[in-house]
């Protein structure tokens, strides 16, 4: 995401859980845009019984205010990714002030990321993935996430993109689990059924 000129910063609230009604404050950075108040609350509802204990994966996290839902409502550990280095410190300082001990911040580009973690055993039970609208970013990440070995079998993936189909764009192993419509934007959660390989 390209840092814009001004230093305004933006504010948004996490909705419910440990830290409900504290507020996250983020830079104004062109193309970094939270999810909606009400994606999050459908979102959060979807996954109201498979968040607790969860490992989580917010990939260009932006503001963070996914990843820090997540804590919010019972993840055991969050790993935030995010290359504008404005917005990284601003989920450092969020995680600071929450004392969200379990939230780590990365400052990387997200597929030198996924490049450098493709041989690690960790994995992740719940991936968020909500790239920067324009370009070929969505389909990449997915083919990414994929081949990098990150995602748990059994293992949710949420997708916010433009209103546009998001099944073209998913491997065969992704299942749909919710999806739907809020204006312009398209949002679900998928789950991993198994290796495509």
């Amino acid at each position: 995401m390209m840092q814009s000129t001004t230093q305004k910063n933006n504010s948004v609230r996490i909705i419910a859980g440990e830290y409900r009604s504290r507020k996250l404050e983020f830079p104004s950075l062109e193309g970094l845009r939270p999810t909606a108040d009400r994606i999050r609350e459908t979102l959060f509802n979807w996954l109201r019984d498979s968040i607790a204990g969860e490992t989580c994966l917010d990939l260009f996290a932006g503001s963070g205010a996914l990843g820090f839902e997540a804590l919010s409502r019972g993840a055991s550990q969050v790993d935030f990714i995010e290359q504008n280095s404005s917005a990284v410190n601003s989920i450092r300082d969020n995680i600071e002030r929450l004392d969200a001990k379990q939230g780590s911040v990365y400052c990387f580009d997200a597929f030198e990321w996924l490049d450098r973690c493709a041989q690690d055993s960790k994995q992740y039970g719940l991936v968020f993935l909500d790239p920067p609208f324009k370009g070929e970013t969505l389909a990449r990440a997915i083919v990414k996430l994929e081949s990098a070995n990150l995602l748990r079998e059994g293992g949710l993936v949420y997708i916010e993109k433009e209103k546009k189909s998001i099944d073209d764009d998913l491997p065969s192993n992704w299942s749909e689990v919710k999806s739907k419509n809020a204006g312009l934007v398209q949002f679900g959660l998928y789950n991993i059924l198994r290796s495509s390989k």
